[in-house]
């Protein structure tokens, strides 16, 4: 097959060469170093947990338009790199080609063959006036989970941290022949890709760690371990997951686990920093509006209140703003 991976950073750089080393031919779009050296080297090459070096031989462009027609086109970027491609990425459609969106945090295309009372309402915070579901076509998308975590340590080169699932699934619950082709091509280069009926299940339970461990942690500077043992950010926490519990449940999700269960989850992690944290040391925006902007704006449009949420949402805006004016960074000794 014939598949392109939008944004060969780290996620997408281990998914890339994993697919092209079992054969499929895979165009990278990436741009800057990383496009040059995998040019160079003609391919990438993926450092296992167990240190194991594999390269993957796939073509590379900063142009759609050179990779053109697709048979799936996966978009690896986080949400707020996504809109400065709306002119190109229609290069990479044919009337077949599937999109599948691994961003985390409330998708764009959330309202979208969704059915009931919002279906085709926009999400403003992750897609202002709607310009992003109009260019890809809500038809296109499949929904995507990822678990795994990856770095990308120098350019060209991606080092596998840990994790190897994948959650697929279409907006509307089908199971259809492309859901579970991509998924068998994901599972044939080695990762876990289980098929869902209901991704936007999948979507809030991942959310309902980010929307407060991640704004907190680049705050605090604290861990996830160090935020679960805290008794005032453990409590803190409690109270953000239940403002988005409601609003979830509001819009038609059940959560299959308890708070506590899934507070207590994010602590058996350890000492891991989330991918906020990491953004605020290298001096990269926050993906703020994917996972705590967009979860209150859910809550104006379901009516229900987000006080903790916006106390949160308000102070990491702040220090994004901050950092992104300055074009500075902030760690710690």
């Amino acid at each position: 097959m014939k598949i392109c991976i939008v944004g060969a950073g780290a996620i997408g750089g281990m998914i890339a060469v994993r697919l092209a080393r079992i054969g499929h031919e895979v165009t990278a779009i990436v741009r800057g170093a990383n496009l040059e050296a995998v040019r160079r080297q003609g391919g990438m090459k993926l450092i296992g947990e167990d240190g194991t070096e594999t390269f993957g031989a796939l073509a590379a462009t900063d142009n759609p338009a050179e990779a053109g027609p697709q048979d799936h086109v996966i978009l690896a970027l986080k949400a707020h790199q996504l809109t400065p491609l709306l002119g190109s990425l229609p290069a990479l459609f044919a009337a077949h080609t599937s999109v599948i969106t691994m961003q985390n945090g409330i998708p764009f295309w959330y309202f979208h063959r969704h059915g009931g009372e919002y279906e085709g309402r926009t999400v403003e915070s992750v897609d202002p006036g709607g310009a992003l579901i109009r260019a890809i076509g809500a038809e296109r998308i499949i929904g995507a989970i990822v678990y795994p975590a990856s770095e990308l340590v120098e350019s060209g080169v991606i080092r596998h941290i840990e994790g190897n699932r994948f959650t697929l699934g279409e907006p509307d619950g089908i199971d259809s022949p492309r859901v579970r082709e991509i998924a068998s091509a994901m599972r044939d280069a080695g990762f876990k890709a289980p098929v869902t009926a209901d991704i936007r299940g999948e979507i809030w339970l991942k959310l309902w760690g980010n929307v407060v461990f991640n704004p907190v942690s680049a705050l605090t500077h604290a861990t996830l371990e160090d935020i679960c043992r805290y008794p005032l950010t453990r409590e803190l926490a409690g109270r953000v997951m239940a403002e988005a519990q409601a609003i979830g449940e509001k819009l038609g999700v059940r959560f299959k686990v308890s708070i506590e269960k899934r507070i207590a989850g994010a602590e058996s992690v350890g000492a891991h920093k989330t991918s906020m944290l990491q953004d605020v040391e290298a001096g990269r925006a926050m993906e703020l509006e994917a996972l705590v902007g967009a979860v209150i704006e859910m809550g104006r449009i379901t009516g229900l209140p987000t006080p903790h949420i916006d106390a949160v949402y308000a102070c990491a805006k702040l220090l994004d703003q901050t950092l992104q004016a300055r074009k500075g960074r902030l760690t710690l000794g």
